[in-house]
Formats: C-alpha cells, sequence, structure tokens
C-alpha cells in the first residue's frame, strides 16, 4: 500500500501509474502498457493492488464491436498523495480568519495575496506577446504545483488546464480560494479569462479558456 507523497518523479511502477493517471485522466491497459513498456498482465497487477488501496477507479466502456473494455482513473482518495502546499497552514489561516470576520473576511484576505501575487509576477509577462504570456502563466502555476498545460484553440484561443490542485483540500473548504484565480490569469495574461473544467465539479481538471480576443 502506498503511503507516502508523490515526489517529483515516480519511485516504482505504481507511483508511476498514478502520475500517468493524473496527466492523463483515464486510461486503458493498453495506454498503461505503452507508456510504461510492460506487459498486460504486471500493469493488471499493480493496478489491482491500486484499486484494493482505493487510489484508482474503474469504469465499463462500452464498444459497438467486440467485448466492453475497463478504463481507470484516479480516485478522491488519491489526491492527497500528490504535493499539497501548505493546506494545513493555509486552512488554519482561513478558519481563523472565518472566526473573526466571517466569509467577507475570507475573501477580503484572498483579495490581498492575490493583489500582492499580481504586484510580483506582472514584471514575469511584461512585453510578452499573447502566446508567450499563456506559456509563462502555465508555468507560473505548475511551479506552484498545479501541473499545467496549454495549447492553442482552432478559433484562436488558447486553454490552460491543470491536473493538479495544489490547494485542493483547502479549496474544497473554502471555495473563494478558486473564486479568484480567473482573475488573476486575466491580469497577468491581458485579456479575458473562463473557467470551462472545474476539479470541485468533478471534472478531471481545472480549464480555462483564454479569449485572444
Amino acid at each position: 500500500m502506498i503511503t507516502h507523497r508523490m515526489g517529483d518523479e515516480p519511485g516504482s511502477t505504481q507511483d508511476a501509474i498514478l502520475f500517468h493517471l493524473k496527466k492523463r485522466g483515464e486510461m486503458s491497459v493498453g495506454d498503461l502498457c505503452e507508456a510504461l513498456g510492460i506487459t498486460a498482465m504486471a500493469v493488471r497487477r499493480h493496478l489491482t493492488g491500486l484499486q484494493n488501496d482505493g487510489f484508482v477507479e474503474s469504469e465499463i466502456v462500452r464498444q459497438s464491436r467486440g467485448r466492453p473494455s475497463y478504463r481507470y482513473k484516479l480516485s478522491q482518495k488519491a489526491e492527497t498523495l500528490f504535493p499539497s502546499g501548505y493546506q494545513n497552514l493555509a486552512r488554519d489561516l482561513l478558519e481563523a480568519v472565518r472566526e473573526q470576520s466571517g466569509p467577507a473576511g475570507v475573501m477580503e484576505l484572498l483579495k490581498v495575496r492575490n493583489q500582492k501575487r499580481e504586484d510580483r509576477l506582472l514584471a514575469r509577462v511584461k512585453d510578452l506577446d499573447l502566446a508567450e504570456r499563456v506559456e509563462e502563466v502555465s508555468r507560473i502555476f505548475s511551479e506552484d504545483g498545479y501541473m499545467t498545460e496549454w495549447e492553442k484553440m482552432e478559433d484562436g484561443n488558447f486553454f490552460i488546464f491543470q491536473r493538479h490542485c495544489a490547494l485542493h483540500e483547502v479549496a474544497s473548504e473554502f471555495r473563494q480560494v478558486c473564486a479568484l484565480e480567473p482573475s488573476l490569469m486575466e491580469k497577468l495574461l491581458g485579456t479575458k479569462v473562463t473557467r470551462e473544467k472545474y476539479m470541485l465539479n468533478n471534472d478531471p481538471v481545472c480549464g480555462y479558456i483564454v479569449h485572444s480576443v
């Protein structure tokens, strides 16, 4: 059974499976065989162990031809294995503010923090075009543990998506943490940002459309 937090690099085959599922969202046994370079029997053995420990879930995908196949994804429990930043400290501080000043006080504190981050980070995107800003903002969030990627869409807009929430436990209790994230992105990118995917709504990622016009 896995009892450690995940590091920067997988230390075992089971760790590698968790990393790939975290990055891809859902995968079949065949997908994992290709990614890991091991046999289907070995993949199934590790998946069985991870399912027994409650870290992986499976669902049947019915196909038009042939037998149904299984696809695998991380469970909610598995989120606790990934880096979570200073979640205990953050939760304690936010709980203290809420006790003293209520939800409005929590939002005010987070607005101050957002402004400080904006002031500090604007220098990193200064004089960059939009595509370069998208790349740099994705890098900024990845540095904070959000496993962030981006792509340019056919309509000319961009899509930024986060495969991991570094403050998942805190955000589950204090959704104000998430409320200000699009605002910070907008300030750094200099354009409208719309949240399209949200982990707390059971989406596999948090995803944002960056509007090019």
